[in-house]
């Protein structure tokens, strides 16, 4: 069994914005260094470091390969252990085998207090077994564990798979990094991509579309043929916003991605339901309730009546995209309102299970919806 260098390596990496020389190898980063430095928030340096939309992508005939990862794995203080993420490979677009990766680091985090503890911990050995003759393999890193790549070792060479399918680089909060989705090929946006044939960038930030100009500016020099911005669960789960403030902000962003890609066809994306948001303003907080019988789920604690002093909700903020969309003359801008992707039907059916977050099951649907948009 050989391996390539770790620069052999990085080239087989699609998804990813800047790769990161560890002492043990390779960790992806969602966000290139340089935008990392302009913000001090834990939850944002994060979650743009666990791999969503990230994966390897390699052409070769061997029947084995030998995959050394370093997991950083999550544990909420007083709620269930949260299970290993999931490695999913794909031969020729369809899924093989899904592996998980035992061990690792881990961070304790208090949902009440926001402190943290990390403890260190050892690298795990993937072993994927993959049938004779030459073939395209695809494997989906976990998208809510950070995952540190340490080595790749074959009973065959390997190299990178040309890829001319369009570009398409995605913003939005966690329900587009995709919490509570199990596999890291269920979020909706890889949903999305695969049905489209999009070559996908997520950059779903959980917890962090909070309009920073850093990451218009980084969205502005990625590379794109395509671009769709879902903006505004978590300007109202922080309280960060007032209406006044929505709109102009809005339009800075998409002045400054127009700087790098003025014709480039944009989507403007409103939020999709959120029952405890709808109409009460954040900020969002843990459900002691359900804490205290184990589970994770979120409630609305902000004031309706502030709606009235220009509090966001949900409600608030679809109305504001939609004037920013209508008052922009731009030919190459369309907006999606996301109630036509989940929308109260939806919710009868398929109900957030945490209050906040869809599951595997409607990731698929608004994935499925999402494409179905067609042509941009």
């Amino acid at each position: 069994m050989t391996g390539p260098s770790l620069d052999a390596l990085a080239a087989l990496v699609k998804g990813a914005l800047e790769l990161e020389r560890t002492a043990g190898g390779l960790l992806p980063h969602r966000l290139p260094a340089w935008a990392r430095r302009q913000s001090d928030d834990p939850q944002l340096h994060l979650v743009e470091a666990q791999p969503a939309g990230v994966r390897l992508a390699l052409r070769t005939a061997a029947t084995r390969l030998e995959l050394d990862v370093l997991p950083t794995k999550r544990r909420y203080v007083g709620a269930p252990a949260r299970p290993d993420g999931w490695y999913d490979v794909l031969v020729g677009g369809e899924l093989v085998d899904r592996q998980q990766a035992p061990g690792g680091n881990v961070l304790d985090v208090d949902m009440m207090t926001g402190a943290s503890t990390f403890t260190a911990g050892e690298p795990t050995t993937l072993v994927i077994a993959l049938t004779p003759g030459e073939k395209d393999v695809e494997v989906w890193l976990p998208h809510d564990e950070q995952t540190e790549l340490i080595a790749l070792r074959s009973d065959a060479p390997v190299g990178p798979v040309p890829d001319d399918r369009p570009r398409w680089v995605h913003h939005g909060s966690s329900v587009s990094h995709g919490s509570v989705a199990v596999h890291p090929t269920e979020p909706w946006p890889v949903v999305a991509a695969r049905l489209a044939g999009l070559d996908l960038v997520n950059l779903g930030l959980g917890g962090s579309a909070l309009l920073d100009p850093f990451v218009a500016r980084t969205i502005r020099d990625t590379p794109a043929d395509v671009i769709s911005l879902k903006i505004g669960i978590n300007l109202v789960n922080q309280d960060l916003l007032r209406r006044r403030a929505l709109g102009p902000a809005v339009h800075g962003w998409l002045d400054t991605i127009r700087d790098g890609h003025p014709t480039t066809p944009i989507r403007l994306l409103s939020p999709v339901l959120c029952g405890i948001h709808e109409n009460v303003p954040g900020p969002t907080g843990p459900d002691v309730q359900a804490l205290a019988e184990g589970r994770v789920a979120f409630v609305a604690t902000g004031d309706p009546e502030a709606v009235a002093r220009g509090a966001l909700t949900l409600e608030v903020v679809r109305e504001v995209l939609t004037e920013v969309a209508e008052r922009r003359d731009d030919p190459h801008l369309s907006y999606v309102d996301g109630l036509a992707l989940y929308g109260p039907a939806d919710a009868e059916r398929l109900p957030l299970p945490d209050n906040l977050h869809p599951d595997s099951a409607t990731h698929r649907l608004i994935g499925e919806r999402f494409a179905a948009l067609g042509d941009w």
